[in-house]
């Protein structure tokens, strides 16, 4: 029950909320479930994309900074995130719906025996839909009902995340022995490891390169990546257990959607351990209304006049429209 059960979430960094809203809600058919600000710099929106229930394991989040350059891509870098759907046949889908779309898409390829399609989005943020054909391991979530994409196609969750690094080495050391990950197989300079009971929703995808200059953090890159632990006692443990190996760590944080743990565990690569709960279903919003309103925790509303007048209003409301489905 202590043990890192798989991904909770990906952070990313856009240039445009209203942008990756639209992006992720009307062409990758997520459901916006929390519509909020960062709570180390409440001038910023944080948004949070997943399944139809917000499901630990399934949701994409973005920062927009203001003002802040394009990242730079390079080594020592969270460099792409991958997103489940339910099969091979889903990725024809997919290529149709990125045609349509003009989304910038490099075809469907295997890697590791699983089929995979990687595409990017305006800000070149990198991608990839993942198979789970044959895939045994944690379960994912479910699809938005009332998104555009007909639920036997859609997005379900996160899969394997990138990670490029320079000193393989070392990350291997400290994903086997600290954090109890496994390398499973290895193709070229990608080597891929799993946590837990495995699968596509509990893995994480190294490429060593050491040719490359290092990654500069910007619009278009992931900020961090964030892994499930039970609760509080199993969070508390990894709390003492990062500390034993003496890992700059941030001390216990109350998200109030999940409590976190946050942990740089080499150069450039920010590893978050989050809670499976309570959730984003709270007392602001109920299950129709997810993501529709400025959802603010506890501790910031009674700022919540100062927020307002920092961020911009930007229209979420879904539950009065409809989509209708497109089947391609």
């Amino acid at each position: 029950m202590d043990e890192i059960k798989g991904i909770h979430h990906v952070t990313a960094i856009t240039s445009s909320a209203e942008k990756i809203y639209d992006f992720f809600t009307t062409i990758l058919s997520l459901r916006l479930v929390k519509k909020t600000v960062n709570q180390d710099d409440i001038q910023t929106y944080h948004l949070f994309f997943a399944d139809d229930k917000g499901s630990a394991g399934t949701d994409m989040t973005f920062f927009d900074f203001p003002g802040i350059p394009q990242g730079t891509k390079g080594t020592n870098d969270i460099s792409k995130t991958s997103l489940r759907v339910p099969s091979d046949a889903a990725l024809e889908y997919w290529v149709k719906r990125f045609d349509k779309y003009g989304v910038s898409h490099h075809g469907i390829k295997e890697q590791f025996g699983t089929k995979t399609l990687s595409f990017e989005d305006f800000d070149e943020q990198q991608y990839q839909l993942i198979s789970d054909e044959n895939n045994k391991g944690i379960g994912t979530g479910i699809p938005w009902h009332k998104g555009p994409v007909p639920d036997e196609f859609a997005i379900t969750g996160l899969g394997p995340i990138f990670v490029r690094i320079e000193n393989f080495n070392f990350l291997k050391e400290v994903l086997e022995k600290v954090l109890h990950f496994k390398e499973i197989a290895q193709e070229d300079a990608f080597h891929l490891f799993e946590v837990g009971t495995g699968g596509n929703g509990a893995q994480m995808i190294v490429e060593h390169n050491e040719d490359l200059s290092q990654a500069q953090q910007g619009y278009g890159s992931v900020h961090h990546m964030a892994f499930r632990v039970e609760d509080r006692a199993a969070l508390d443990k990894w709390i003492d257990r990062m500390a034993q190996f003496r890992f700059p760590t941030s001390g216990y944080v109350d998200r109030f959607y999940f409590e976190s743990l946050y942990a740089r565990i080499a150069p450039g690569i920010l590893f978050e351990f989050a809670t499976d709960g309570p959730g984003f279903i709270d007392d602001e919003e109920d299950y129709e209304t997810l993501g529709e309103t400025l959802a603010l925790p506890p501790a910031f509303r009674n700022k919540r006049a100062e927020i307002e007048r920092l961020v911009r209003p930007i229209d979420t409301v879904r539950s009065n429209k409809k989509f209708e489905k497109e089947y391609l």
